[in-house]
Formats: C-alpha cells, structure tokens, sequence
C-alpha cells in the first residue's frame, strides 16, 4: 500500500504547484465580486451567428470526418489560411514551418518540453507572463528576468546578466518575451528594442521566443513590426512565433498555432505526438472559417472599438479615483487586455487581493508574474470583460480599498 505519494513523483514535480492564477480564481464565487483579474475577451464581441452558420454547414457536410482522428500537425485548410493569414504582415512560410496546438498555453508548453533541461535558464522580463512561467516550471529551470522599461526589455540589462551567467558557464537557452501590449504590464516594446534584441539573439546564438495573442487589438498608434518579421528581413532564423485565437476569435476552441524553424516544429510535432496527439477538428474547422468567412478585418475593428472605449472608461476613474499623493501609478497601454498598477512600497499586493475581495473587487497580484525574487506591489488589471459601468465601480471600490491601507 502507498502511504507517501510524494516520494513517488518525479523530481520535477514534488514542488510544482501549478497554475497559482487558477487558484485564485477559485475565491471568486460571490457574483457582487467585480473581477478584474482574469484574461477572457468579452462574450459581447463573440462572432456568435456566424460561428453558427460555420458550425452548421461543417457538421452537415464533414460531420464523420469531424468525429474521428485528424492529422498531428494541424488541418490542412487551417494551416494554409494561416499561411495567406500571415501574408498580411509581409511573413513568408511553409506547411514546414508551422504547427497546430490546442491552445497558446499548449504551445508554451511544447516549448519548454523541447529546449529545457532542469537547472536550464530562461531570460524573462519582469514582469512577465504567469501562464509562460509555470508552463516552463514544468521542466524546473532557473529563471533570469531583468525590470521592464517603459518601451519593453531592458535589453542591456539582458546582456549584463548573460555575460555574468557566461563567467558560471551557463547561458540562457532562450528568451521569452510578449513584445506588444505585454501580458501583464500593457507595455509594448518598442521598434529600436525589437533591433537591438535580434542583435543580441544573433551574437550570443541565443532563440526568441515571440508570445504574440494580442498583436492585432491596437487602440492608439502605429503598429510595429514583429521579432518575427524583422528576423525574416535579416534572413535569421532565430525567432519562434506563438500564436493563439483565444484573444482575436474565442477561448472556448483551444487552438493556437507554432510558427518556426523547420526542425523545431518536427520537434514540436514529435512532443505533440506524445502530448495531446491531435487538435479537434471541428474546432481547427470553425477557426479557420474564422480566418476565411467571417470578414476577420470588420471583426477586429468592432473590437478595438469596443475595447478601446472600456480602456478609456478605466483610465479617466483611475484619474479621478487615484491623485498623485495616493502614490498609485499605472501603465498606459495602445492595445491589448491588461494595464499593470502599482501601489505604494508598504502594500503587499496578495495580503491587499483579499481585502479587496471584502471590498467586493478583485484582480490578480503582482507577484506571480515574477519568475524569481518577486516585487509585492504590484497588481494586473484586466479591463476587457467587465462592462463599463462595473469597470468605473470597480474602480471606485478598488480606491477605497487602497486607502484603507495608505
């Protein structure tokens, strides 16, 4: 009889918690609870008719091909509308450059399979992606990460830390970044940065890893080119694209999409084969309908409308909620889902999620967007789901809230 599971785990796994997000939002049963802490895009601009209609015709004309087993590596007709897809950015590739996964997650998770060992290092920023971290911790590396600026990476900072790590013999096996409307901070790196990370990715022979759900939901300002254009450019090989249709078309469908090298996404395809072997088809199906029927271009415009007016809605209340002497200051995202707020030294973001919980309002704390040696002041705001008038109110609460502990 086993009466010590724990002995019996793998190395890799008997300090693995998880997902520490998921946790959280285990708290958040009480519907009066305004939550700002999740990633979901608002059901309000789901293609929903037309995603009807695709579903419809799919299950009367392919309803025995949809039931059974699919091709590891994606659905052919998916695979070349991404193809014509990534045209629209100038990005040239093949069916051997590209690999369905069943989400972004599970692309994040394919990756740290097929570059980490343990006690391998991972550069990051600080902040950066807590789904990124704890799908890498799935293969116990060691965490390097270097504070964000206000354009993106600090990438001297990078450069300091790998010569140090060069001096142990160690080197970072890549370097994850989210270069536009970072998750969770909102701060996109700029165009010179974009250069002079693909300089230092070159020099050192170290992979990119280009995270990119929210390339396509800018509300202010032009749009920059992408690591992975910009090493296409340079006849590089260097950048790894992840892809997902969680932002842009819906969670509920769990595909997403690997874009790289050849030989890595043989490599992606083998880890998937031993993984979650295929991705449905209905749902490889309605995305790239998605792609194709349903006028993706009027879609996304509908929805920089929509998020940008909830964007402008939480910004004015912070203004109004927050002056200056309060000590509390915010990002000022162009696009995506999230702004990054940060509150006075004193503050331990994850002691103040549970008083706001009393407060009636939640959002996630700082902290687990760190890979190592975590700030605690710090929060991430999500402003897509709530409506505008709980966004003011949520607001409104959070302010009091924080000057209960000023």
């Amino acid at each position: 009889m086993v009466d010590n599971w724990q002995y019996k785990f793998s190395e890799n796994m008997k300090n693995y918690g998880g997902y520490s997000i998921g946790k959280l939002f285990s708290l958040l049963t009480d519907p009066e609870i305004i939550s700002l802490a999740g990633g979901l895009p608002s059901p309000d601009i789901f293609l929903k008719e037309e995603t009807r209609i695709a579903s419809k015709n799919r299950l009367e004309k392919d309803i025995e091909t949809i039931m059974q087993y699919t091709p590891i590596g994606g659905e052919s007709t998916l695979i070349e509308a991404i193809i014509q897809f990534m045209k629209r950015e100038d990005i040239e590739i093949t069916r051997e450059n590209i690999l369905i996964t069943s989400s972004g997650q599970h692309g994040l998770d394919i990756t740290g399979r097929l570059f980490l060992n343990p006690g391998d290092i991972v550069m990051i920023d600080r902040p950066t992606f807590a789904g990124a971290i704890v799908a890498f911790q799935l293969q116990n590396p060691g965490f390097v990460g270097v504070d964000i600026e206000d354009d993106g990476p600090n990438v001297d900072g990078y450069r300091e830390k790998i010569i140090a790590l060069a001096k142990t013999n160690k080197k970072p096996k890549f370097i994850y970044v989210v270069p536009d409307f970072q998750n969770p901070s909102g701060i996109t790196m700029s165009y010179e940065k974009r250069i002079a990370l693909l300089d230092l990715s070159y020099e050192y022979d170290i992979p990119i890893i280009e995270d990119s759900p929210y390339r396509d939901l800018r509300y202010y300002g032009e749009s920059i080119p992408s690591l992975l254009y910009l090493d296409q450019q340079r006849k590089g090989n260097n950048v790894i694209g992840l892809f997902t249709f969680s932002k842009l078309f819906c969670p509920g469908m769990r595909v997403g999409y690997n874009i790289g090298a050849p030989e890595v996404i043989q490599k992606m395809t083998n880890i998937k084969e031993g993984n979650v072997l295929n991705t449905p088809k209905y749902n490889q199906d309605l995305c790239t309908a998605f792609l194709t029927e349903m006028n993706f271009n009027s879609h996304i415009e509908k929805c920089i409308k929509y998020y940008r007016k909830k964007l402008e809605v939480f910004m004015d209340t912070m203004e109004e909620c927050f002056p200056e002497e309060t000590g509390v200051s915010w990002t000022k995202p162009e696009g995506g889902l999230f702004l990054w707020v940060t509150v006075p030294e004193h503050i331990d973001t994850k002691e103040l999620f549970y008083e706001a919980i009393k407060f009636k309002v939640a959002f996630v704390p700082g902290e687990v967007f760190y890979g190592e040696n975590p700030s605690k002041n710090h929060m991430r705001i999500n402003f897509s789901y709530a409506t505008e008038a709980q966004l003011a109110e949520a607001v409104k609460r959070l302010s009091a809230c924080i000057k209960d502990q000023i």
